[in-house]
């Protein structure tokens, strides 16, 4: 405990981190205040109960933060931008220039930052123009002509743009990753209603599968901070250089793969997928043709949260996608080459294409140990729901790895920055 206090009075009375959690804060407000702005013309008490008793909407809305359930200016979230930055990182393993710019230091990254803000735009359009159709197709929004069409269209773009520029102020002159701060902080502002919901909806012969619950995410928790911090460290030698008189290199270090290299992407990209079914199956129920109705009668049956083929379809993509985050993130390519490069290698193992088999070798076995937990994380709140019985376990692993992870990655950019703080000092 004094240790946490001694460490809280540090970052207080450092200056420029103090303006940076300050400035972070305010942010935040903004966000939140904005989040409780609704758009005109919604039944806010049935959109509710609407999202209440989905599950698989529930836990979309305390992604978005509650920003769904009020229908707020901001009720597309950061969706878009996300959804944008998994499409660049995808295109950057088809489309040379990218990926060029993705190795052209801070003005290629300022370029991939500037396409990825303008491809969030027409995603937004089309992401604001589902939620329409969808809270239409529900009774839940009264229905519109081209022109309310047009104008509710524009501000939830406009929400959803604004929701990103604060991200990136954060990034600028706050504290930790901005457009990761904005989910952290949406997820935690939903958790007492989420908690107040399963705990109000258990009854007396639930209340044992409860704590069981409970017990078994305080345990997800530990795994999921193990799991983030875990590393497979590859031993690798710099060879001898010779410059002049003078001799250079020949000495060991090691080469740090994550465990979990992929993070929480998958199951961000594979809840918009999973949402694709259960949506058409309202549009073929409320088609009201025959053929159409029955279809769209067995996708609901087969995707509700609690079927076994919903959770099937749900952990098989999940899985898919860790292997796809992998190869984005540690692009195996690239590092062989830069080893090579800097006159490094893997010990026992040749420089080149050598090198990039067994970092490939590597990545492919971490990788199925991360994405079985991935998948397991994902659909854990369907298989507590099928065990107890409680319809409002929203709340489950996915919440908790995104919270978790963030806090972790901003902790250690806090350390970091003290550090540097304390270099500058005594320099």
């Amino acid at each position: 405990m004094q240790q946490i206090t001694s460490q809280i009075n540090k970052i207080w009375h450092t200056r420029s981190l103090r303006n940076k959690l300050l400035f972070t804060a305010v942010i935040i407000l903004v966000f939140r205040f904005f989040a409780h702005v609704p758009v005109p013309g919604v039944d806010l008490v049935q959109l509710k109960m609407f999202f209440y008793n989905n599950q698989f909407l529930s836990l979309l809305n305390i992604f978005s933060g509650g920003t769904l359930a009020n229908f707020s200016i901001v009720a597309v979230g950061i969706n878009p931008y996300i959804t944008s930055s998994i499409i660049m990182q995808l295109a950057a393993m088809v489309f040379p220039k990218i990926k060029e710019w993705r190795k052209d230091g801070e003005a290629g990254k300022e370029k991939l930052n500037q396409y990825t803000r303008l491809l969030s735009l027409p995603l937004a359009i089309v992401q604001s123009m589902s939620v329409l159709f969808l809270m239409q197709s529900q009774k839940l929004i009264a229905s519109f002509d081209s022109l309310s069409l047009i104008n509710l269209v524009i501000t939830l773009v406009a929400g959803a743009m604004v929701l990103m520029w604060l991200g990136e102020l954060v990034s600028l002159h706050g504290i930790g990753n901005g457009i990761s701060m904005i989910l952290l902080c949406g997820i935690l502002s939903q958790l007492p209603t989420a908690v107040g919901q399963i705990y109000s909806a258990a009854t007396s012969n639930q209340w044992f599968s409860l704590l069981v619950f409970t017990a078994v995410l305080v345990v997800i928790i530990g795994l999921i901070v193990f799991m983030n911090e875990s590393l497979r460290k590859v031993p690798i030698q710099y060879a001898k250089r010779q410059r002049g008189t003078q001799n250079y290199g020949r000495y060991q270090t090691h080469l740090p793969i994550r465990v979990n290299v992929s993070g929480v992407m998958p199951i961000i990209f594979a809840l918009s997928i999973m949402l694709v079914p259960s949506f058409l199956s309202k549009v073929m129920i409320d088609s009201g043709k025959p053929a159409l109705l029955e279809i769209g009668q067995n996708l609901a049956v087969w995707f509700s949260p609690t079927s076994l083929v919903y959770i099937a379809v749900y952990f098989a993509v999940v899985f898919v996608f860790s292997f796809v985050s992998a190869l984005i993130f540690f692009n195996v390519e690239d590092i062989a080459t830069e080893l090579k490069k800097s006159g490094a290698f893997i010990i026992g193992i040749r420089p080149g294409a050598a090198t990039k088999k067994y970092l490939e070798y590597l990545v492919n076995r971490i990788t199925v140990a991360s994405a079985i937990f991935l998948g397991l994380i994902a659909v854990m709140p369907s298989i507590v729901q099928n065990v107890s019985g409680i319809s409002s376990l929203a709340l489950g692993g996915t919440s908790a790895l995104i919270v978790v992870s963030v806090i972790l990655e901003t902790a250690k950019q806090v350390d970091s920055q003290l550090v540097e703080q304390n270099y500058d000092q005594y320099r």
